[in-house]
């Protein structure tokens, strides 16, 4: 769900899905960072002028790539996704280019995802490069998850289709909106996770639908959702772990610990989420928990088993698995806390790449990048 508009408005597939092997990171080391600046945006950006940063490495290339929601002036009437890049390991950005809205006259406003294709799929080749977003006009009155496609390594984005539909842009119950994509390929498809506020049976659920070739779209499909209507799962973000289990973790208003706190489900089946439980809160040997907006990546470096790291919207700190989610840590970063960061493998495997956009309705918001070295911890 997203925050930021209640606080501004009141402010061909196969037939045995076989699990893909994590991905063998091969990537020169990367530099050590420190909260380095990705983007300053101009005095005359909106409140809260950057939020929700994501990120994605082009592995043949090495190049980094960052996009956010971009807050720009007058009143952000006809907002885009910047696309910014880095050929030094995050040292120094600068843009690569805007994506624009080409089919609503809206503008792609909320919840950017960057994502490479790992396989062909459909007329769409391995190395293609996709970002998920969502299309909203001025007036929050609608929302539209899109998906756009560059074949030219993220230098010119076109529209391939829309994939979900909902009503006004505020996470009310009662409310209709779609938002919040993530991006996997599974079973040579692409998965499109969301969250939908559109069943009257849940306040906010999270699903997916699948494509065979990123125009059509199969049936929405539960992935987290929970009998008391306004227990609310958001933002969902996957790993694959080396055992071949898909690690999925989700906020969780309703949560027990303390509203948002930060959930996970382990699945053979990606697709499968539903049938994985309740779902566990993420909790360190120190009692301490992540809040609010998550995200997630396994890392390769830290053990026979690698590390699963997560990080969440209300601390610098994330948390460490070294046991495949059975027990974590907390451990500090330098990075900045953000509404929702982006981690990213790179480095060989041992680097894990944070970036931050600011948090919600702040005055001074930018986006920024850290690392952390996982093999180290």
């Amino acid at each position: 769900m997203h925050l930021f508009t209640l606080l501004t408005l009141l402010p061909l597939a196969a037939a045995t899905a076989i699990p893909q092997s994590p991905p063998s990171y091969q990537q020169p080391s990367a530099p050590a960072l420190d909260s380095v600046l990705i983007f300053d945006p101009p005095s005359n950006y909106t409140v809260p002028r950057t939020l929700y940063a994501r990120t994605l490495l082009l592995k043949k290339t090495n190049t980094l790539l960052a996009t956010w929601e971009n807050y720009g002036p007058n009143n952000n009437t006809f907002p885009y996704f910047p696309i910014y890049e880095s050929t030094d390991g995050g040292v120094n950005w600068s843009e690569r280019t805007k994506v624009y809205d080409q089919v609503n006259g809206w503008g792609l406003r909320y919840q950017p995802f960057l994502y490479e294709l790992e396989e062909d799929i459909g007329d769409y080749a391995a190395g293609t490069i996709l970002l998920a977003g969502s299309s909203i006009p001025d007036d929050l009155s609608e929302t539209q998850l899109e998906l756009y496609a560059s074949t030219d390594g993220g230098y010119e984005f076109t529209f391939v289709s829309h994939v979900a539909r909902g009503g006004v842009a505020l996470p009310n119950n009662g409310e209709t909106p779609v938002w919040e994509p993530f991006l996997l390929t599974y079973n040579h498809e692409l998965i499109y996770y969301y969250s939908d506020q559109r069943d009257p049976a849940h306040g906010q659920k999270l699903v997916h639908q699948v494509s065979s070739d990123l125009l059509a779209w199969g049936p929405i499909v539960d992935d987290v959702a929970y009998p008391t209507y306004d227990w609310r799962p958001g933002m969902t973000t996957v790993s694959l772990l080396p055992n071949g289990s898909y690690f999925l973790t989700y906020e969780f208003y309703g949560a027990v610990e303390e509203a948002f706190a930060v959930y996970y489900r382990l699945s053979e089946d990606p697709t499968k989420f539903d049938d994985a439980g309740d779902g566990s809160v993420i909790r360190a040997g120190d009692g301490t928990f992540p809040v609010g907006s998550p995200y997630n990546v396994w890392v390769p470096s830290g053990g026979e088993n690698g590390t699963i790291v997560v990080s969440c919207g209300t601390e610098g700190d994330v948390w460490v698995s070294g046991d495949l989610a059975e027990t974590w840590e907390r451990v500090a970063t330098p990075e900045k806390t953000s509404y929702t960061r982006s981690l990213l493998v790179e480095g060989g495997g041992g680097t894990v790449l944070i970036v931050g956009a600011g948090v919600l309705n702040g005055e001074e918001n930018n986006v920024t990048a850290s690392t952390i070295d996982v093999g180290g911890l």
